[in-house]
This record gives structure tokens, C-alpha cells and sequence, in this order.
């Protein structure tokens, strides 16, 4: 297997349909799997999911009973991966899964220890400010150059992975994967990604200030405890 790709999905009914079926026009060679990570989900995603699975022959499920955040989701999707080059990217529709394909065809060029990681386009010009924000700060704390840190898809060698240590359960995992990617000294490679509004459902994080506060406190905690850890 070359290429493993985890989706966490929470209450993503609508959108589950629709990815997978993008996904099957997308994926063109025998040697990807998607995983599909029930993250503790309340709707119906738990019988779309068995429904329509035998369809796709490249995707699996994992379930999660309960929902431990985020991070908890993709890392239980994570263990399960087969290939040599694992990640995630979203189910929301939000990110293209065109563009795991466009990712594969960087590690194919690139080879080696490289860590592939979309960099977001069109997107509102307040949410653009909010991260070009925790970029500059998360640069200066932790002494990496992290930008746009919560872009999909992000993808990387599966042996980077197995040196992991105790990852965040939340949304900082995503600035872990990239913290990481840079003090083991990755290639980090970045390539352009279209952002467009959900097509169904609401965000489970962005939905107002107050949300944005949450999650600006979220990621500083973590950053404050990784730097205090001595991993720096």
C-alpha cells in the first residue's frame, strides 16, 4: 500500500455521500485506502457508512464510541493505516480529495522524508487575518516556521508517524504534525488549495468569535506545554 488517508467524520451524514464519491472518481490506482473514522457520531453517518462502504473498495471504517475530540479520531485511524505514506484531510467537503492526489504525485517526485501539506486559497478575509495571527505567533514561540497550520490535506511517511509522542487529542494536532515535521527536519512542502464554504452542515469549531477565542486558547495551552516539555 502506498498511500493511507484518514477522514474523521462527526455528524457528517450529508457529506459522506458526497466524499466518497469524489473519492472514487479521484482515485485511479489499487494502492490507496481510505479510512473513514466514525468519530463518536450521533446522526446517521454509523448507516450511511455500512450502506454505502461495499461500493467503494478502497475505503474502510473505523468506529469510535465515543468522541474524544479531533485529534483522538484521526490518530485511531492513523494506527490502522497500511501504507507507506499516511495523513488525513477532512470529510466536509472543504478540501478536495483531488487534492490527496495532487499530494501523491509530490511525494512521488520529492521520495524520501518529505511532509506534504495543503496551503489554503479563497478563503474569507477575517478567517485569513485569524491565521495569519496564530501563524506569527506560533513561528515566534516555538522557534519553526508553522503557517496556516490547519490546512488539509497533510501527509507524510508512515516511520515519521511511529516517532511520535503522546499527540494532542484536539485540534492541535494539526500544529503537532507540522511542529514535528520541522524539528525532525522534513522537507515541508506546501502546494495551493481551494477552501470553499461547506455544502452541508456547520463547522464543529468555527462558529463565531467566541469559538475562535476557544480555540486561539486551546492552541496556546498546548504550545506553552510543548515548549515546556523540552521537545523543542
Amino acid at each position: 500500500m502506498k498511500l493511507s488517508v484518514v477522514v474523521p467524520c462527526y455528524n457528517e451524514e450529508e457529506n459522506i455521500p458526497l466524499i466518497l464519491e469524489r473519492f472514487g472518481e479521484v482515485i485511479k490506482r489499487e494502492d490507496i485506502e481510505i479510512i473513514l473514522v466514525n468519530n463518536g457520531s450521533t446522526d446517521n453517518s454509523a448507516r450511511i457508512l455500512a450502506e454505502l462502504l461495499p461500493k467503494y473498495p478502497f475505503a474502510k471504517t473505523v468506529l469510535v464510541e465515543v468522541n474524544q475530540g479531533y485529534g483522538y479520531g484521526i490518530l485511531q485511524g492513523l494506527y490502522m493505516c497500511q501504507g507507506e505514506y499516511i495523513g488525513w484531510t477532512h470529510a466536509d467537503m472543504q478540501t478536495d480529495p483531488a487534492d490527496i492526489m495532487r499530494a501523491l504525485e509530490i511525494i512521488e517526485r520529492e521520495r524520501g522524508l518529505v511532509f506534504v501539506k495543503g496551503n489554503r486559497k479563497g478563503r474569507p478575509l477575517f478567517d485569513v487575518f485569524f491565521t495569519v495571527g496564530m501563524s506569527l505567533f506560533e513561528t515566534c514561540y516555538l522557534h519553526k516556521k508553522l503557517y496556516d497550520i490547519n490546512a488539509q490535506p497533510n501527509i507524510f511517511p508512515k516511520i515519521f508517524f511511529q516517532e511520535w509522542v503522546l499527540p494532542p487529542y484536539d485540534f492541535s494536532l494539526d500544529l503537532y504534525a507540522l511542529y514535528m515535521a520541522r524539528k525532525k527536519g522534513l522537507k515541508v512542502v506546501r502546494f495551493p488549495v481551494l477552501f470553499p464554504e461547506r455544502i452541508h452542515g456547520q463547522s464543529k469549531w468555527n462558529t463565531g468569535l467566541k469559538a475562535k477565542w476557544k480555540f486561539i486558547k486551546r492552541t496556546v495551552d498546548f504550545s506553552v506545554k510543548l515548549k515546556r516539555s523540552g521537545k523543542l
